[in-house]
């Protein structure tokens, strides 16, 4: 499996292990994630990286641009989430980059079964890298202890 994929410049995608804290921070905080799902503190994301069955970087000049992971089991599920790249960055096609990467990743494993939770409005994104509605599912979410 080829774990690093160039794009045009200085831009390129890799499986990662490890990843530098501050730059994880920084792709939450530009997504939008981090203060409503998070709080203030970056621990929760310590072992995200090397807890997840693949980890995808896009990486111009080291410096950590976009990521997306995958949750598996390494031999027949998987599901694709925290796909994000930095607003600067987007439309480059450095999204479609980190999701192919991953999917060859889990390919690789036999791992046939894919899925995601998208974000309202990013289904035509999903939609044209190969994924469709999973009719007659409903996505479901345990509900916080707090409420």
């Amino acid at each position: 499996m080829d774990t690093q994929e160039a794009l045009p410049g200085k831009i390129e995608i890799r499986l990662i292990k490890t990843a530098c804290l501050d730059q994880l921070v920084s792709l939450y905080k530009d997504a939008g994630w981090w203060k409503n799902s998070y709080g203030e503190s970056p621990e929760f994301l310590e072992g995200i990286v090397a807890g997840s069955a693949l980890f995808a970087g896009a990486f111009e000049n080291n410096k950590l641009i976009g990521m997306g992971r995958a949750l598996s089991d390494q031999a027949s599920d998987a599901y694709i989430q925290d796909v994000a790249v930095l607003k600067e960055f987007q439309g480059r096609g450095i999204g479609k980059k980190i999701i192919q990467t991953l999917i060859a990743g889990l390919n690789a494993w036999g791992v046939d079964w894919i899925g995601l939770v998208a974000q309202p409005g990013t289904t035509g994104f999903y939609e044209a890298l190969g994924f469709q509605l999973l009719e007659g599912h409903v996505p479901l979410k345990l509900k916080d202890r707090k409420e």
